[in-house]
């Protein structure tokens, strides 16, 4: 991401936003519909097919789902979230989901400008977020329908498109148009601001009397926190907060980048932060020697950049792929439909009960059922020298590692019941239960396997292990906010750390997460921190009555 070394003009009065949203994909847009006043209620017309939460709901079904109790509503339910909220609202936009079922939504939604509380979404590119950098060929993992936000059917703005009777994914380019043309249907587009960067969030205080202070202290360093650029977005029509009231406050600084790559930039308050950004911003490494080589590299997309390029053909040597998710599968696929040779490395077994491939149907995913078996049957195994004298060997660890490198490794015959493997790909191979030890300059890659290591020369690698949201802007890279604080925030492996009816982060009041951020990495799943955040600040609002005091002028 780049950085801007910021210089500011002061401003008298800072601009007070009550909720700032970082980040425009699915998340951010979801809660910005929630927060615009679009407000669900219990559609008279339906019944859920579950009938004591269709009791529940029955018992208050003319007051909206936003001022009911949440906690009340989500106990009892199953599904494939940790956070009770992100079932609770998956299973009103799509009940029985998980069972096959199709059936509609039990939600009607009204627009309420009394539930309207003024945000601002910030988003590095247009909404849809990382959706708009994926590949268009590609097919959700996800059914296209369980793709969309609420109040807009997915199919009504594909044309009813349908692939398959039993499969109805959609590839990324469909996605993210469906999210733009979402956000201008709903009249969204004057809570968004496009090409944006934060680059620091930083808790201030409020006095009695309003003055800002930070970390308790009036700030006096450095020209005070109100040394901010004028020019912050002008032409969104969002209102200016100066309530007076006691409390924490945000400042939110970083640029917008416009015409000619010119950076402006920007600093605001927030009364509230939501935390959005998603989970795709940094690539794991695997840390080892001579991963920043020019031949090394973290994105699927650049596979598909060097095929469409013709760096790689059938006469180059191996591409190698590190992992065993589907960002992987991917690029597998990618290589072998190019005819690209393919050595695929990962430490799980293939009879690992965790991978990703034992958990989605054959009839839905075909292509990812390809890849998990030639995972299984086109496995290297070691030959004797003379039997294969043009193919690369096993190589102990006290022998030189590069003596018999080749080009192209045997694939492991008879390994499955005593029949031969048949490949699909005949030009892949795998290699369960080990790692990669080094990369080298002149393109040679070091694997260690259980007894053994191996060495091959390749044109290209593709490390595909995963990725870690960036909460560079935030103190300590918000490794406090997580359930672990000691180590980083994880997706998978460190959550931050949220009330789960709220999504406000335990160690933070006035700041929120959704999303991957907090374990959602599936749009169906996520909408339900949109629905916790959102009833959090309207029940705070109704409460207090002056969560949010407008003035006449507006500040963008």
């Amino acid at each position: 991401m780049p950085l801007l070394e910021e210089t500011t003009l002061p401003q008298e009065h800072p601009p007070i936003v009550p909720v700032v949203i970082i980040g425009n994909g699915p998340s951010g847009i979801c809660l910005s519909y929630l927060l615009s006043g679009y407000t669900p209620y219990l559609d008279s017309a339906t019944v859920h097919p579950n009938p004591i939460l269709y009791k529940k709901l029955q018992e208050t079904k003319h007051i909206p789902i936003t001022e009911q109790d949440l906690e009340y509503l989500s106990e009892g339910l199953e599904g494939r979230s940790m956070n009770p909220v992100a079932v609770l609202f998956d299973t009103l936009l799509h009940p029985n989901a998980d069972y096959g079922y199709e059936f509609p939504p039990v939600l009607q939604w009204r627009r309420d400008k009394q539930q309207h509380i003024p945000h601002l979404v910030l988003g590095r590119a247009t909404p849809g977020g990382a959706w708009h950098a994926m590949e268009g060929s590609m097919l959700t993992i996800s059914l296209g329908i369980w793709m969309e936000l609420p109040g807009v059917n997915y199919r009504d703005l594909n044309n009813g498109k349908r692939r398959d009777v039993t499969s109805d994914r959609a590839t990324p380019e469909e996605i993210s148009s469906y999210y733009r043309n979402y956000v201008k249907l709903k009249g969204l587009q004057k809570n968004f601001v496009d090409n944006t960067y934060v680059t620091s969030v930083h808790k201030l205080c409020r006095g009695h009397d309003g003055e800002v202070l930070e970390n308790g202290h009036t700030d006096e360093a450095d020209g005070g926190v109100g040394d901010c650029g004028d020019e912050v977005f002008k032409g969104n029509g969002v209102e200016c907060v100066n309530n007076g009231a006691s409390g924490v406050l945000w400042e939110v600084r970083g640029f917008q980048q416009v015409q000619n790559d010119t950076h402006i930039p920007f600093c605001l308050f927030a009364e509230n932060v939501v935390l959005a950004t998603g989970a795709s911003d940094s690539p794991i490494r695997l840390g080892v020697e001579g991963e920043d080589l020019p031949f090394v590299s973290h994105s699927v997309s650049d596979l598909g950049l060097a095929v469409g390029q013709r760096k790689l053909d059938m006469n180059s040597d191996p591409v190698l792929i590190v992992g065993a998710g589907l960002s992987a599968a991917d690029a597998i696929l990618c290589a072998c439909n190019s005819n690209i040779r393919v050595l695929h490395v990962f430490r799980k077994s293939v009879d690992d009960s965790d991978l990703i491939f034992k958990q989605l149907p054959k009839t839905m995913y075909p292509e990812y059922h390809k890849v998990y078996n030639m995972m299984c049957t086109q496995t290297y195994t070691n030959v004797a020298p003379s039997s294969a004298p043009n193919r690369p060997q096993a190589v102990s660890i006290a022998s030189s590692v590069c003596a018999k490198m080749c080009p192209k490794p045997q694939l492991a015959i008879g390994n499955m019941g005593g029949n031969a493997s048949v490949g699909l790909f005949p030009d892949y191979t795998s290699f369960p239960e080990h790692c990669v030890v080094s990369f080298q300059s002149d393109s040679k890659c070091l694997l260690q396997g259980i007894n053994s290591l191996k060495a091959f020369k390749i044109s290209m690698v593709l490390v595909l292990i995963g990725t870690n949201p960036s909460l560079f802007f935030l103190k300590g890279q918000g490794k406090y906010l997580g359930q672990d604080p000691t180590k980083p925030i994880s997706c998978k492996q460190n959550p931050i750390d949220i009330h789960p009816y709220t999504f406000e982060c335990t160690k933070e009041p006035g700041l929120f997460a959704m999303g991957p951020l907090v374990g959602d990495n599936f749009v169906r799943f996520l909408k339900g921190g949109a629905l916790g955040i959102a009833s959090c600040l309207l029940k705070r609002l109704k409460k207090k009555g002056n969560l949010i005091s407008t003035v006449g002028n507006n500040f963008i």
